[in-house]
């Protein structure tokens, strides 16, 4: 970048701090550390053993953040909401042991307050409903507890909503559409309460049955768009479309195999050779073994920054300016583009926008506004249904059978 353009964005994103949709840290801190954050010093940084800490997000200008609260989704039930509590939980002393640097936000305010205060607003994501095990009261106790954003499925089919990456369940439960009736059910509640559907990881089905629901703005945490890169993981043009009139936002990711075709097409091929090897390619873990160990003979093509840039001019032209933000999935993912490495990057992403005519108007609703706005709307969405129907006492055996 030019002086010129590094002065420019330092003082766009002062000002429009950025607000990631999806970053896993915490998982990693699970794995790395068993939550121990004395072993993992975010303050004196962390480089080489994750994209997060916090010399990387001030570099980032990162001035909110999801922090995804994710579980693998072939847990059974119980062990998931075990284990997204426990993430939870990390998250909240992660805050506590630097509040000089985070704070928790549970609204819209908190962000803002956050940002005059020059911290980090903490925010939560559930990444599927495996977390609730098809409970109205553990939904319920994951927004009292903090969570303000549930992605519907995350890899596998859950027993109410339909995953982009699952085989078609023998039952037919998702035959009129990705979600059950207790599934819609579960769209409503979280209007309720507050919290946002987050439609990354769902089918186009479940995408658009949560669409035909909600009343509150959606968001996509972590997708870019299926029209530049065709992979079930990201959103079609019609569903974009539909993101203006309900209010929501598609936050591009940056993970390669979901903005580079190539890469989307080695993956295909990856995951075709382990279900020969007797691995399923939606098993998170198993799989990237397995496809690290496979580009060893089948070298995984570059991605670029132009990539991501792409999707993000997609999203705008189809949903509007108004309608696109970011979900980098750091720390969940890896070979990023060069100038992406790490949260220290968005400038870089800015900066390259900015070359190509993006208002600083455009560019501060990417960095934050938008998502900023979809969560007031959504809380004025719950002010409204809390005067008008109790929480939802609706089990899945009554309306599912």
């Amino acid at each position: 970048m030019t002086t010129e353009q590094t002065d420019r964005i330092a003082a766009l994103l002062r000002e429009h701090p950025v607000w990631d949709g999806h970053n896993d840290l915490p998982w990693e801190a699970r794995d790395q550390v068993a939550y121990d954050w004395s072993r993992l010093d975010l303050e004196a940084g962390t480089e080489g053993r994750t994209h997060t800490d916090v010399p990387r997000l001030r570099a980032g200008g990162v001035g909110a953040q999801f922090w995804s609260v994710y579980v693998p989704s072939n847990l059974p039930g119980s062990a998931a909401v075990t284990a997204t509590l426990e993430q939870v939980d990390a998250v909240h002393r992660m805050v506590a042991r630097w509040p000089e640097h985070f704070r928790l936000a549970t609204g819209a305010d908190d962000v803002v307050a956050a940002w005059a205060e020059g911290r980090v607003a903490s925010l939560m994501g559930a990444e599927g409903g495996q977390s609730i095990d098809s409970s109205m009261g553990a939904l319920r106790m994951l927004y009292e507890v903090g969570v303000r954003y549930m992605t519907l499925t995350h890899n596998h089919h859950n027993p109410w909503a339909e995953s982009a990456t699952d085989a078609p369940p023998a039952d037919g439960r998702f035959a009129d559409g990705g979600l059950t009736a207790f599934g819609r059910e579960v769209v409503r509640e979280m209007n309720r309460l507050g919290m946002l559907v987050d439609l990354s990881h769902v089918s186009a089905g479940t995408m658009r049955a949560a669409l035909d629901v909600s009343e509150a703005p959606v968001i996509f945490s972590h997708s870019s768009a299926r029209a530049v890169c065709d992979v079930p993981r990201n959103v079609p043009d019609d569903v974009l479309a539909r993101l203006a009139a309900n209010g929501g936002v598609c936050m591009v990711t940056f993970v390669p195999s979901f903005v580079t075709p190539a890469i989307g097409e080695w993956r295909a091929e990856a995951g075709e050779a382990a279900k020969a090897a007797g691995i399923a390619p939606n098993d998170y873990a198993e799989f990237d073994r397995f496809a690290t160990a496979w580009a060893e003979t089948h070298p995984k093509p570059p991605t670029t920054l132009a990539d991501v840039v792409a999707h993000v001019e997609h999203v705008r032209e189809v949903a509007g300016a108004r309608h696109v933000g970011l979900g980098g999935d750091y720390d969940g993912a890896g070979g990023f583009a060069d100038e992406l490495r790490d949260v220290s990057g968005y400038p870089n992403l800015f900066a390259a926008l900015a070359d190509r005519g993006w208002s600083d108007a455009d560019l501060a609703g990417l960095a934050s506004g938008n998502v900023l706005r979809a969560l007031r709307e959504a809380e004025d969405v719950a002010a409204r249904l809390q005067t008008e129907r109790e929480p939802s006492v609706a089990r899945i055996e009554d309306l599912d059978g």
